[in-house]
């Protein structure tokens, strides 16, 4: 079975928005100390599907192996990393039979430059 070992990346404005969807959602999976098994990819994979933005909750405290654990997801899922925060890894996928989230283009205003990072994060 052939894998294909690619991280998704995302714009800077498209991160943001997730961010932003993000924010209200409750973890849906949880990373107990038995770490990364099989069964716990099968979950988050299932739930990538169902949902496409989802936030796992790591209860480990490295936070080195909390960082290797989302690239390792993202990596074997072909998914985005959006957030790392704490022990809450937020990770999106996009799934064209459900198309839930509608990643937005880059705001502009009357100038037609895009804006910068800290104009966007004043939006």
């Amino acid at each position: 079975l052939f894998q294909r070992l690619i991280m998704l990346s995302l714009t800077i404005p498209e991160r943001l928005a997730l961010k932003g969807q993000a924010h209200a959602l409750k973890p849906i999976v949880m990373i107990g100390n038995a770490g990364l098994t099989e069964s716990v990819m099968k979950e988050i994979a299932e739930s990538l599907k169902r949902h496409e933005l989802i936030k796992i909750r790591v209860m480990g405290d490295d936070r080195v192996l909390r960082a290797t654990m989302l690239e390792q997801i993202c990596t074997e899922l072909n998914a985005a990393p959006v957030q790392h925060i704490g022990k809450i890894l937020v990770i999106y996928q996009p799934n064209p039979d459900a198309s839930l989230i509608e990643l937005k283009k880059m705001p502009r205003h009357k100038g037609k430059k895009p804006l910068t990072k800290k104009q966007l994060g004043s939006r």
